[in-house]
């Protein structure tokens, strides 16, 4: 490597470790986008800071060893299903428009959803996740934030009770992007935290669209605490849905004539 290349990479790496103080994970093509390099090269220079022990490496990315990230979401999977959840996260900015105000839930998709948001311009976001409201406060000047008041979940960084729910009696937005811990067929979207469904719910009363953000591998999984039936969310964005459940339980609503949503599938 000749001393410019390797100068470049000291200051690649050193912006890495940047940016791990302010988000504490990194993925590779959002490493690759950032300072225009390949992918190769990006794991390369995570590889290489994970050898100098500086972060741990993870399937898609790294996360800081000096800040314990822990994203609001039920099952702390943080970089697993990465490329499903940009997927799901690409098609669902789809249908935010500049100006919209969006209720964004707790979770990992959310995260991506949110990430995403740069390219739209005066959004206002309202949430009781912590982690996504300073991700926006550090990275998205041009989008408001409301953060819900209420009390903090320990070890999940969302919001929740009363003061939450008191909140959302007062606003209104365009859309409410929905992350459930499952759908499970014949009941609907589950949670399992009997207060988080009551705060998802009150996302949906508080919006006039629900969108839910589903990938494949919470078809049919568990979940204890059901928080929305089908027919009360207009749109459903997956990866793809395994062996057509979704789009078979949607068909049954139709046909019994009942509100359902639309399914749209991350291409």
């Amino acid at each position: 490597m000749s001393n410019t290349a390797h100068t470049f990479a000291e200051e690649r790496r050193a912006a890495i470790l940047g940016m791990l103080e302010h988000s504490a994970s990194v993925q590779v093509a959002e490493l690759a986008r950032a300072f225009g390099v390949s992918a190769v090269t990006a794991r390369a220079d995570l590889d290489s800071l994970e050898a100098a022990g500086k972060l741990r490496r993870t399937h898609g990315g790294a996360v800081s060893l000096q800040k314990a990230l822990t994203v609001s979401i039920q099952d702390k999977r943080i970089n697993l299903n990465v490329a499903a959840k940009q997927a799901i996260a690409q098609a669902a900015i789809g249908l935010v428009e500049d100006g919209d105000s969006i209720i964004v839930d707790s979770g990992t998709t959310a995260l991506e959803l949110v990430r995403a948001l740069g390219v739209r311009r005066d959004i206002t976001v309202i949430t009781a996740d912590v982690t996504i409201a300073n991700y926006i406060d550090d990275s998205l000047p041009q989008t408001d934030v409301i953060l819900l008041g209420g009390t903090l979940r320990k070890g999940h960084r969302y919001l929740y009770g009363p003061l939450a729910l008191r909140a959302l009696e007062v606003l209104h937005a365009d859309k409410a992007f929905l992350c459930p811990t499952s759908f499970v067929p014949n009941r609907g979207l589950m949670t399992n935290f009997e207060q988080m469904a009551q705060i998802k719910s009150a996302f949906i009363e508080a919006a006039s669209t629900s969108i839910a953000l589903i990938d494949a591998t919470k078809v049919d999984a568990g979940g204890l605490m059901l928080f929305a039936p089908l027919n009360k969310i207009d749109v459903i964005v997956m990866d793809h849905d395994p062996q057509g459940i979704l789009a078979q339980e949607i068909a049954e609503y139709a046909e019994r004539g009942e509100r359902a949503p639309r399914l749209l599938v991350a291409s």
